[in-house]
């Protein structure tokens, strides 16, 4: 098990397996094996192309939505980095990974749960704003400047890796023996520390990085939904018509459908490794119990809930190509180049036209100077 999946019951991974311990669903292992580096590959460069295309392309989105999104899809390229390639991914592919040595151990458990902070806060904090927004003018005239959305991103992922500076205590390097090849080695072992900090810790780290985002999420957006049928009964179908076709009304209905559906995606991707993980935390409670016994239906469903929770890092790509017709539009349009071909046509166009016009400025016909003397001589006689 790698510091994520496994914590607190971590142990070391890949001695395990080679020693017969990883008991179970061999099977359930390999897709582990073959689902994390995929994860990797499709989702770092789907958030970063994401990025690109909600700062430099027009998707029509609002000012603050772009800050929001393009900042998840930031935070969500580092936790995929530090969780699902650096961790998950080596777990199951080295006998040791690097970070069973000393700072790493520490260094991994704070810039994990650093990059999970940032992610979960981002998505309740942009949750929290469209509904103030939406209830309170004055609130709409503060939120709706891009400077204090930036700060407001930029203080998020400074406190939430402030928060996680003490999850670099909750895991301990010690020697520990081990058979390889028919040969007795010691190894460094990054193990969780039994101690009450570190339960404590880990309670509260669950509750900041997962109980609280999912309540206040859900909270939120059924309050929005409220708001938003009870203004709908405030318009009449003409009005209802204008609104979506566009606008800045319009623009704030479709911020507010993408925030629900990544909000939603949030919550149901979440919820599964947080009901697990308190479960482990209370009834398997035991220094006798074998975390890496998948016979044991616990240990495979809160494995299941943590590739569920991970793919969470991946799916914004996919959310905006399904519910945003503008991030569809653009998406096509930088892809098959039609675009960059669309702005050089109208410069041509333009250029074309101003070259037309100063031409036919300069010949336009005037007067002969021949005909204007004789028709003057003719005039005298």
């Amino acid at each position: 098990m790698g510091l994520w999946q496994a914590l607190p019951y971590l142990l070391l991974p890949g001695a395990e397996e080679e020693d017969g311990n990883m008991e179970g669903d061999s099977g359930f292992i390999t897709v582990q094996k073959v689902y994390y580096p995929l994860l990797c590959i499709l989702g770092i460069p789907a958030n970063l192309f994401t990025f690109y295309m909600i700062c430099f392309r027009k998707c029509g989105m609002s000012d603050t939505a772009i800050i929001y999104l393009s900042c998840l899809a930031i935070v969500d390229t580092f936790y995929l980095v530090w969780v699902i390639l650096l961790d998950l991914t080596l777990t199951f592919w080295q006998l040791q990974p690097f970070w069973h040595s000393h700072p790493a151990c520490g260094i991994m458990g704070f810039l994990q749960y650093g990059s999970l902070y940032s992610s979960s806060w981002i998505v309740v904090v942009f949750t929290i704003e469209r509904y103030l927004v939406l209830s309170s003018t004055s609130a709409k005239q503060h939120f709706s400047q891009a400077k204090v959305t930036r700060l407001t991103c930029v203080s998020i992922i400074l406190v939430s890796h402030l928060a996680s500076v003490p999850m670099g205590w909750i895991n301990v390097v010690t020697p520990k023996n081990f058979t390889r090849e028919g040969k007795n080695v010691t190894l460094p072992w990054c193990h969780y520390r039994g101690h009450i900090y570190s339960t404590v810790l880990v309670w509260v780290t669950t509750f900041l990085s997962g109980g609280i985002p999912i309540i206040l999420v859900i909270i939120f957006n059924s309050l929005i939904g409220h708001h938003l049928t009870r203004a709908r009964k405030m318009f009449t179908k003409e009005d209802r018509r204008v609104m979506r076709g566009g606008g800045t009304k319009g623009m704030v209905r479709r911020t507010i459908f993408l925030l629900g559906t990544v909000s939603v995606s949030f919550v149901v991707l979440s919820l599964p490794r947080f009901v697990t993980y308190c479960i482990l935390r209370t009834k398997y409670n035991h220094d006798w119990f074998d975390r890496n016994d998948y016979r044991i239906p616990i240990n495979l469903i809160s494995d299941l809930a943590n590739m569920l929770q991970n793919l969470n890092s991946t799916t914004n790509f996919l959310l905006y190509c399904m519910v945003s017709r503008g991030f569809r539009q653009e998406l096509i349009h930088t892809l098959t180049c039609k675009s960059k071909a669309r702005e050089l046509g109208s410069f041509l166009t333009q250029t074309t036209m101003k070259v037309f016009s100063l031409v036919d400025h300069k010949t336009q016909p005037t007067r002969d100077p021949i005909t204007v003397v004789l028709t003057n001589l003719k005039q005298t006689q």
